[in-house]
């Protein structure tokens, strides 16, 4: 593939984790006391969950508390126009898991590397950028996860660059109930407690931020919804096992505020690659607008799984 931008790297990221962070990050997703696995460093199962890699772009080398705005550095993309980073809402990630990430990064390097897949100019509603990012440990090359994220610029368009491929979707099988339903009802403390993670975006704490921003007062991070979400999937159709889980991924169609309660449907389709099954959800908020769509996951389902749904 070749464009504008294409194949352009940030600079490399150098990243590590505690387990007390593996511990934070399921607890501020909602793992419950019938997943020690996750929530207690001396069970003999314990695990990271698989998507807390999404969370090490933000969080980076660091233990502490990080001023939010300070650390949002923009790098021009060359051969595109300079983008405005103040004026940018997530569109899309998909998430693959290739190893299981070791409880504590500890002993071992750590770095995330991101390069861009594309820059499309969509007129002038903006301008979509497409990144991958691989989590990698120096020391061996192992690649233990990839995010594929697609950034949507507002109102940034009509530079004359390519309009991109078609956005390819993943509807929920047609005229087929979903096989479960799932509640997970946020608090006015739910972003307060994720943001610990290491995403300090004020957005998410104070109001005065999405005011300006015409959401009305604080949201909760769009990558909590996507988090809890996944946790809600694997509980329900993988049993927990974070080795059930080869792929996910979800498009952020709309803020969810604190307190709201979001309905995550899910529809098993039967079809296959392998042992994995070919997973559909949505997750929207109670009464109101979608929040999360284009939701697909590839999970091994394990035998006893299905009379649960």
């Amino acid at each position: 593939m070749s464009g504008p931008g294409v194949g352009f790297e940030y600079p490399v990221q150098k990243v590590s984790w505690l387990k007390r962070d593996a511990l934070l990050f399921a607890n501020s997703i909602g793992a419950t006391a019938d997943e020690l696995h996750f929530l207690y460093e001396l069970h003999p199962d314990f695990a990271v969950f698989p998507t807390y890699p999404i969370i090490l772009t933000f969080k980076g080398q660091k233990n502490e508390v990080i001023d939010f705005y300070a650390a949002q550095k923009a790098i021009k993309i060359p051969g595109v126009p300079e983008f405005d980073a103040r004026r940018v809402v997530d569109g899309q990630r998909k998430m693959e898991f290739f190893k299981p990430l070791p409880t504590t990064s500890e002993g071992k390097n750590f770095e995330v590397r991101t390069k861009v897949l594309g820059v499309y100019d969509k007129g002038r509603p903006g301008s979509v950028v497409e990144t991958q990012t691989d989590l990698v440990e120096t020391t061996s090359g192992d690649i233990y996860s990839r995010i594929v994220s697609s950034s949507f610029y507002v109102a940034q368009g009509n530079w004359h660059g390519p309009k991109g491929p078609a956005t390819v979707n993943f509807p929920p099988p047609e005229n087929k109930k979903p096989d479960v339903v799932l509640e997970n009802q946020t608090t006015d403390e739910t972003a307060l407690l994720y943001r610990l993670n290491g995403d300090y975006n004020p957005l998410h704490a104070t109001p005065e931020p999405g005011k300006k921003m015409g959401f009305g007062g604080a949201i909760i991070h769009g990558l909590y919804s996507y988090n809890s979400t996944c946790h809600a999937l694997l509980k329900a159709v993988g049993g927990s096992n974070p080795a059930n889980i080869k792929e996910y991924q979800a498009r952020f169609a709309s803020p969810v505020r604190p307190g709201d309660k979001l309905i995550t449907s899910i529809w098993r389709t039967g079809d296959k690659q392998g042992e994995w099954e070919d997973i559909r959800f949505s997750t929207q908020i109670e009464g109101g607008k979608v929040c999360l769509s284009n939701g697909r996951a590839l999970i091994k389902v394990p035998g006893d799984a299905k009379s649960k749904l």
